[in-house]
């Protein structure tokens, strides 16, 4: 038992052997001052290169955004790094592309704007692969960049046109577009994400950056209007908390246009979506939804650069009509209100989208307004001006147009009749003369009688204003007589009595 206890206890080693124990234990043992010097060294080596990377990490990363956040190397590719470290690379390329480069000269910084090139489209192919995770570091760093690099002032506009761009003006590029393309490229796959969480995301696309969004549709480069267009149409989608305050934020931008500086380059885009919004609007319609109609799209037919978005205008208006027909009478009186006097080319457009509101007009709502509108296209059929005589003459081929005014010729006819018959007596052009005719020939097919009427009555109109004319001729046949008479004679107070009574007789007449 003794022999036992005591075959455990250490035996004392001979000093060859201790002194061999103690060389393959030095990388171990910290009792000698050799190894403790040793250490001593490694450790200020290895805190000198932390110091680096703590000072790198400083640089790249945000202290507010970097709680919790590996720093990697930004420079390596995604396929050199182990998965658990794909996510800091993702975040440590992302803040590496919040540095934006003047590219208005393209000598200058050419190898750091091409390795940030490169960087945009590894990002790009990283989250487009599904292999990322939009974590709340993630967001707010994606958000960082983009905000970094779209978000800026435009310089001011000195074009001539009051509305931005026009059809005859070439557009204008952003010459830094090829960072702008990928960048918006990156937020739209980032909006598409199909595991997005969107109540993690909306705190970082809130209402200013919906808002800093907006503003960037007034930019003169229309590749840039064109991704933003798909933008915020996905932003509107997926984000519903921010629906209200979208369409606010559009509305407002569209009273600044119409009443303040008719100056604007993204109507067009910001319609566009607005085509697609209204076409998703449950029935009945708000009351919020209608104002947006009666305060924001009609009063856009206002100014003069309606050219540029009239067609986006036009199929607003006809979703909103489609959605329910009684607009259509509140429609087709804004159109009233602002229809061009000494535009020809405005009044085209008007007509072509007066032709498509009718085209979905109820027999109800149609008689609502059909008197003030045939009193303005009785002025377009006899526009001096043959393409919108011709075109006024054409909205009679439309068959439910024609089928309206048949069922309510008694009303139509009277007030055109005269306009299409001075048009047979006085118009220039010689197509317009036979669209007059072919009109004429079919009212007197559809009601003989009513046209026969509304001939008689003309006739009569013409016999009072020539007998009125003939009384003007001859008061003012006396009244030059008169004044002959006080020439010659030196004005006798009989005669001026007599040039008085005729001057009277000449206005009254007239």
């Amino acid at each position: 038992m003794i022999k036992q206890i005591l075959s455990k206890l250490p035996k004392k080693l001979p000093k060859s052997d201790s002194s061999d124990s103690a060389k393959s234990d030095s990388g171990n043992s910290t009792t000698s001052f050799g190894n403790v010097f040793q250490c001593t060294n490694v450790g200020s080596t290895i805190s000198s290169k932390l110091n680096v990377v703590k000072r790198v990490s400083s640089v790249v990363f945000p202290a507010s955004m970097n709680a919790g956040v590996e720093a990697v190397d930004p420079s390596l590719s995604f396929k050199d790094v182990s998965n658990t470290q794909k996510q800091s690379l993702f975040i440590s390329k992302l803040n590496l592309c919040c540095k934006v480069y003047d590219m208005s000269d393209p000598d200058k910084n050419c190898t750091e704007q091409d390795v940030k090139r490169q960087t945009l489209l590894d990002l790009v192919d990283f989250v487009s692969s599904g292999s990322v995770k939009f974590t709340e570091p993630a967001i707010a760093a994606l958000c960082k960049m983009c905000a970094t690099n779209l978000f800026r002032v435009f310089p001011p506009k000195f074009r001539s046109s009051s509305g931005g761009e026009t059809e005859d003006e070439e557009p204008m590029f952003d010459p830094a577009w090829s960072h702008l393309q990928v960048v918006y490229d990156l937020l739209l796959q980032f909006i598409n994400y199909n595991s997005l969480d969107v109540k993690l995301a909306k705190s970082h696309v809130d209402h200013a950056f919906v808002l800093r969004l907006l503003d960037l549709f007034d930019s003169e480069d229309p590749r840039e209007r064109d991704c933003l267009k798909t933008v915020l149409h996905r932003i509107y989608g997926k984000f519903m908390v921010h629906r209200p305050f979208i369409r606010k934020s559009v509305s407002n931008i569209i009273y600044r246009f119409v009443f303040e500086t008719e100056r604007h380059n993204g109507i067009a885009e910001l319609l566009e979506i607005f085509g697609s919004v209204i076409s998703g609007f449950a029935l009945p319609l708000k009351e919020e939804h209608k104002i947006f109609l009666w305060k924001a799209l009609i009063p856009l037919h206002k100014p003069k650069s309606i050219g540029i978005y009239h067609q986006q205008l036009t199929y607003c208006i006809v979703q909103f009509i489609d959605k329910d027909q009684r607009l259509v009478s509140s429609v087709i009186k804004g159109l009233l209100k602002y229809w061009p006097v000494t535009n020809s080319q405005k009044e085209l457009m008007f007509m072509s989208e007066l032709e498509e509101v009718l085209e979905m007009t109820s027999m109800a709502e149609f008689q609502k307004v059909m008197v003030p509108l045939f009193r303005r296209l009785a002025c377009c059929l006899t526009s001096s001006h043959y393409q919108v005589a011709e075109r006024a003459h054409l909205l009679w081929n439309n068959e439910h147009i024609l089928n309206l005014i048949t069922q309510n010729r008694q009303v139509i006819l009277p007030l055109v009749f005269s306009a299409l018959v001075h048009n047979s007596q006085n118009h220039w052009n010689q197509a317009v003369l036979n669209l007059t005719q072919n009109i004429r020939k079919m009212l007197s097919q559809m009601d003989e009688e009513l046209v026969l009427a509304c001939q008689r009555k003309i006739e009569e109109e013409d016999s009072k204003s020539s007998d009125v004319a003939e009384r003007g001729r001859i008061t003012w046949e006396r009244l030059e007589e008169a004044a002959t008479s006080v020439q010659s004679v030196g004005g006798s107070s009989d005669i001026l009595v007599q040039v008085k009574s005729a001057t009277a007789t000449c206005f009254v007449a007239c």
